[in-house]
């Protein structure tokens, strides 16, 4: 399983990034963050991001 980011760290890669809930559970949601951005807030304290499908270039 990969890592799990908090909101405000700089996304390592560009990419669909899944929120996770205290737990590790999927919620289901996901953003598009591109890298060297920060995370944006999650919708409840504790939720984390975990890279779901990084952006792919040619």
């Amino acid at each position: 399983m990969s890592k799990t980011m908090k909101p405000g760290q700089t996304a390592p890669r560009s990419g669909q990034y899944g929120i996770v809930g205290p737990r590790g559970g999927d919620t289901g949601a996901e953003r598009t963050v591109t890298r060297g951005e920060p995370l944006p807030p999650t919708p409840k304290p504790g939720m984390g991001y975990v890279l779901v499908d990084p952006t792919k270039h040619k």
